[in-house]
Order: C-alpha cells, then sequence, then structure tokens
C-alpha cells in the first residue's frame, strides 16, 4: 500500500450551497466547487468506457447542483447522489486529491 492510498476522509460536509468540504487524515483541507464534481463524474454514463470521450453534456448540468447524498463505498471511494438524478458515478479518494491538487 503506498502514502496515498492511506489518506483517507476523516470530515465530508456541505461548505456552502456551492462547495463540498473534505478534511483528509493528513490534516489537508480541500474544498471543491460541487458542479465541477459532478462534471468530473467518470461513470460509463458521463464518459465512454471504451474510447474515454466524454458523453456528458455540460449544459445540462445546473449551475445549482448540490448533492442530496454523499455515502462511502469500501474503503476506497464516496458515491454522490445529485440533486439532477445522477447517482451512478463513484468517486475515489485519489481521484478526490488529483482533482483538488488542479484547482
Amino acid at each position: 500500500m503506498d502514502d496515498a492510498s492511506a489518506i483517507r476522509p476523516i470530515r465530508i460536509e456541505q461548505a456552502s450551497p456551492s462547495e463540498l468540504g473534505i478534511t483528509w487524515s493528513d490534516g489537508r483541507e480541500s474544498r471543491y466547487a460541487v458542479r465541477r464534481l459532478r462534471l468530473a463524474c467518470a461513470c460509463a454514463h458521463c464518459v465512454d468506457e471504451w474510447s474515454g470521450e466524454p458523453r456528458l453534456d455540460v449544459a445540462s448540468v445546473p449551475e445549482d447542483i448540490h448533492p442530496l447524498k454523499i455515502q462511502p463505498v469500501g474503503r476506497y471511494a464516496i458515491q454522490i447522489d445529485w440533486s439532477d438524478g445522477h447517482s451512478t458515478g463513484i468517486y475515489s479518494f485519489r481521484q478526490l486529491r488529483a482533482l483538488d491538487a488542479e484547482e
């Protein structure tokens, strides 16, 4: 197991109407624009499994999208039920940390 796989969220909260906050086990505090998280969904509905090309129409995601429910997936990810009805995406902790580094 590498160091990155040992890092886990210790707190996840809706920081504001448009931001999700995660406090990580290494002390880092991350904030994510919730719409950006929805657009980063990598499920088969949002990204073509064979080509890797995006399938999600960005214009179809409302500006005021927000999480309705966030639940753990094993010890490596979270799943978010979104206000636009989408709920099949899994966000690994590794993906979330990478998204935080990009902001």
